[in-house]
């Protein structure tokens, strides 16, 4: 079952296997030309209370009642299938790699260095100042291998989004430094690694 919008307390899906644990809405302002709503629904509390779709084969939309319990399995599994989907494309996006060529990849790596040192001037995108930030040497780009570009759109949404936070586990600004010391940068990178590929 894979739905096609979510409408007032009704949910529209392309096809569903007929069952007999549903019955057929009875909504009092349901018309059979009305395919993108199942009349008037009534919630009950956050749930939905029926369910159109069209049968397989065929070209008429019906609407049935759905009981708590139903409307709960129903959410859930939209929930799961939207989740699953979202999964999915980033661990598509993890696959486009840092391309030191390209000028938006260029562009996002100066940002992030900016963003994180904005009064120092950056020397060049390939320079000993990266490591300053965590890279493992002077050409951050080969620290980006595992998890591709998104890992350095991340660092930079963190940066930029949370730049107090930021600043403070960059610097290591509470603890005792020496017992939890490592590469900020390729930290992130390994964040965004290890999430895509849960």
């Amino acid at each position: 079952m894979s739905p096609e919008r979510i409408q007032g307390g009704c949910v529209a899906v392309p096809s569903i296997s007929h069952s007999s644990s549903f019955s057929k809405c009875n909504h009092s302002h349901s018309s059979p030309s009305d395919d993108s709503t199942c009349g008037t629904p009534v919630w009950r509390g956050k749930g939905l209370t029926c369910v159109c779709f069209k049968g397989k084969g065929s070209h008429a939309r019906v609407c049935i009642n759905l009981t708590p319990l139903q409307a709960s399995s129903l959410l859930f599994s939209i929930i799961d299938i939207v989740m699953e989907e979202r999964l999915k494309r980033l661990r598509h996006r993890t696959k486009v790699q840092f391309d030191a060529s390209r000028p938006e990849h260029q562009e996002a790596l100066r940002a992030l260095w900016y963003a994180t040192y904005p009064d120092q001037e950056l020397q060049s995108l390939v320079s000993d100042q990266w490591k300053q930030m965590g890279w493992q040497g002077k050409d951050p780009s080969t620290d980006f291998r595992g998890a591709g570009f998104i890992s350095l759109e991340n660092l930079l949404f963190f940066a930029k989004t949370f730049s107090t936070s930021f600043q403070s586990l960059l610097t290591k600004q509470e603890g005792k430094r020496a017992i939890w010391e490592y590469p900020f940068a390729v930290a992130g990178v390994n964040i965004t690694f290890d999430h895509a590929n849960a």
